[in-house]
Order: C-alpha cells, then structure tokens, then sequence
C-alpha cells in the first residue's frame, strides 16, 4: 500500500480551483440538521441509531475498513466512499460541487494545508457545536492547530506528519558519514556522500513548496500571518532566511538531486541508495516498504536535524482530516462518522494500515513504541517518530489559499533549483505572487 501524503499541485488546476476563497462565502447551505446552538452527545447517538446515507469523498486506503466496521456498528447507516481524486484535483472536484450547489459530499477529506482555504469560504462546517472543542486533548498540538481557528474546529485530525530523518544506514557507512544532528553537520555529510559516488545524493529536491514551508517552520518562521481576511506575508523573517541561506548552498555545491518526488527515479534511488535520505513526515515508512523495497534493512530514522544543537525542534509535513461540509444535511449523523473514524474504534483501524497517528494516546502507546520494523533493521521507529510528534512548533498558520500559493511555488521561488536566481531571491518573487493574488481574491495582504 503506497500512501502518499505530498504536496504538489499544478498551477492551472490550483488557479481554477481557487477562484474559490472569498468568492465562496455563503455557497454552502445551512442544510438540514445545521446547528444553531449546541448538538448533545445524545442527538448524535440518535442519529447514528435512525441511520441514513452519507456521501464520502476521500482517498485515503484505510478508510474502506474504516466504513466496513463503522455500517457494520450501526447498520441503518450507509456510507458511498468515494474517491474523486488525490490532492488538487480532490479540491478542484469539490469546490466544483460546492459552486454548483450540487454533488456535496457530507464528509470530506482535507489536507491540514488546503483546509483554511475551505473554512474561510464558508465551506465547512464548525465543529464546536457538537463537542469537537472537547477533543482537544486527543490530539498533538500539531495536528489540532491545522484544524482550529480561534474557537472553530474544521475537521478532525486524521493523521499527522511530525518529521524526521529517514536514511539510508548502509549508504551513509560506506560513504563514512555519521548521522547529523544540525543543519550544518547534515550540510558536511551532504558533500561527503556526493564525493564518496557523484551518483549519490543525501536528498532530492526539485523545489518543493510543501517542503520549504515545514522547513521554515522547523526553523521558526512565521511568514504567514492569518486575521480573518487580513493576511501578513513575509518570507524574508527570521526562519525564511535561515532556511534559505542554507539549502542555497546544497544548491549552489549540486548536492540536492534533482529527481522529481514520488516518480519512478525517485523511488528506485531510494531502493538503490542513490538518494540516500529523506527529511519528511511520519507517514513515510509505509510508502518506502511498498515502493523501495529492494533496500530493506537498510534504511532507519533519526530525528530532524536542527538549527541549535540539543533542542526538539520539529514541524509538520502532510497529513490530513475529515471536515464535515457545510452544505451537508445530515451532518450531525456526519460528525458521528468522524468521531468513529478519527477519535473512536476507527483510529487502531487505521494505524493497523499504516497510518501514523494524530491520537496522543496512540502517540505514547508502549505497545505502539515497542514496534520494530523489519524495514528499518528491527528499529523502534515509533519512538523517533512520536518524539517528534512532541517538538513540533507552535503557531504556525497556512495561508487561506495555500493551494494556490503552493502551485505558483516552481515558478516562483523554485527557479532557485535551476540556478536561474537566487532562493532568496525566490522567495520574495514568490511573496510578490502572494500578495498579489490575495488582494485579486478580496484579502487585505500586506507585506
């Protein structure tokens, strides 16, 4: 099972989908059973007894066992799983439905990336009414701040993607490099494996705008600043700058493969050793076991390098919820759905798929630490992944149309990977397309 959580998306689809944002507010119907005021516990349990259909749209593998398991406790209900696309083109097949007033889906998969683009639209329902605010504590701080605004909950974590170094130990031996544990060390071992074979790489990057943006958050940039409609956009502070003056240099030393993520190239350089690390999110394990296979035993995990020696300093990459939309009828019966998928019975469902979890429970589960992975060399990977489930830092916000601001990322600020500018450079062209769409779509955006 390959279960891909990246971020990439094409500008023309993002465009077309993203006339959405402002534009949206007030598409979705109260509808049906639409709280005014608090649901009980007791209404929902209600509704899940009376049954009912309800419409999914997600693409998440582990969820068929999820809906078996789920019809199968409440038998009056009937859940239509459907998947419309991964990524962008799952967003563009539902604001697609949402404009033309038809075809909602009641649950929704969301990426924690996409969903402010969504809730600011008015597309998504607010959760609080029935007892989401409750669950704060269920949840990793990561995670449950990608779902939350001031006192609204969007959705209900699914996963999360705490991040990590996923390397390649019989690589890293040969070429005489230890496993780093800063940014400048990982930048030594980079040139020390590229000189032991000039095939071999520590990682790959073509410009990737879901991986420069946790790597700005690792490093404690806040380029996104998010008050209603009023957005900040400066990828010049602190962590930008700091993220940027070092992978310029991997860039400019052509130690960074060049092959794209998640293509045939880049999976057989993973199984050879070619590409010889990955800085990304916990949900990996299960995509290089499927898609790498001929470097089993090979490969472990480490935690992310860091920018000060000795700290935990983490971000999140990938991972994903269910949100109830706002023009879903039944959604009390809706919510039931997402309380037994993401906080109920369907959480160990899905972790026995591959899943890494959201739940803290599961985060500190001695029997879910103790798991060795034949893949990783008999590793308790779990450990290193839930520790940095735990560092992720505080207060980042996407912006309300990240989607887009994703799409427009290779033409932007990723020049920079073929030397056509600077990253620092790129990064405020990248900035100037921000704001400017921003402002086209209705939000005041300053820099």
């Amino acid at each position: 099972m390959t279960i891909r959580h990246h971020r990439a998306v094409g500008a023309l689809a993002a465009a077309s989908a993203l006339a959405l944002t402002l534009t949206a507010c007030g598409s979705g119907s109260a509808g049906g059973d639409a709280p005014a005021e608090e649901v009980s516990a007791e209404d929902i349990s209600a509704a899940l007894e009376e049954g009912g259909d309800l419409l999914v749209w997600a693409w998440e593998p582990t969820l068929d066992k999820v809906v078996e398991d789920f019809e199968a406790k409440y038998p009056n209900v009937n859940v239509e799983m459907a998947n419309v696309g991964t990524g962008n083109d799952h967003y563009v097949a539902l604001q697609n439905a949402i404009s033309a007033g038809s075809g909602v889906p009641d649950v929704t998969q969301m990426e924690y990336y996409a969903l402010p683009q969504f809730s600011i639209g008015e597309s998504l329902a607010d959760l609080a009414p029935f007892g989401a605010s409750e669950l704060e504590s269920t949840y990793s701080p990561g995670p449950w701040g990608a779902v939350t605004s001031d006192d609204a909950v969007y959705g209900l974590p699914m996963d999360s993607g705490p991040m990590a170094l996923f390397y390649n130990a019989k690589t890293f031996e040969a070429a005489g490099v230890e496993v780093p544990a800063t940014w400048d060390e990982f930048a030594d071992a980079a040139k020390k494996i590229h000189d032991y074979d000039s095939n071999t790489y520590i990682t790959s990057d073509s410009g990737d705008a879901g991986f420069a943006t946790s790597m700005i958050w690792q490093a404690g940039g806040h380029p996104f600043k998010v008050d209603g409609t009023n957005v900040t956009v400066d990828l010049a502070d602190e962590g930008s700058a700091k993220w940027a003056d070092t992978w310029q240099g991997l860039i400019d030393d052509g130690l960074l493969s060049d092959v794209p993520g998640w293509s045939d190239e880049w999976f057989q350089g993973l199984g050879n050793g070619e590409i010889a690390a990955l800085v990304t999110g916990a949900w990996m394990p299960a995509n290089l076991e499927s898609a790498a296979a001929p470097a089993s035993g090979d490969w472990r995990v480490a935690p992310m390098p860091q920018w000060t020696e000795g700290e935990n300093a983490t971000a999140e990459n990938g991972g994903s919820a269910l949100s109830v939309t706002e023009a879903s009828e039944k959604k009390a019966l809706a919510y039931g759905f997402l309380e037994y998928a993401n906080a109920g019975d369907g959480v160990a469902t899905r972790l026995e798929g591959g899943n890494f979890p959201a739940t803290v429970a599961d985060l500190n589960d001695p029997e879910f630490l103790a798991v060795e992975s034949e893949y990783f060399g008999g590793q308790k990977i779990n450990e290193v992944l839930s520790a940095s489930a735990q560092g992720v830092v505080p207060g980042w916000q996407y912006l309300p149309y990240q989607v887009y601001a994703n799409s427009v990322f290779p033409d932007t600020a990723g020049q920079a990977y073929t030397g056509s500018t600077s990253l620092a450079d790129g990064l405020n062209a990248w900035q100037k397309s921000i704001v400017s769409y921003g402002n086209e779509q209705g939000f005041t955006v300053s820099e």
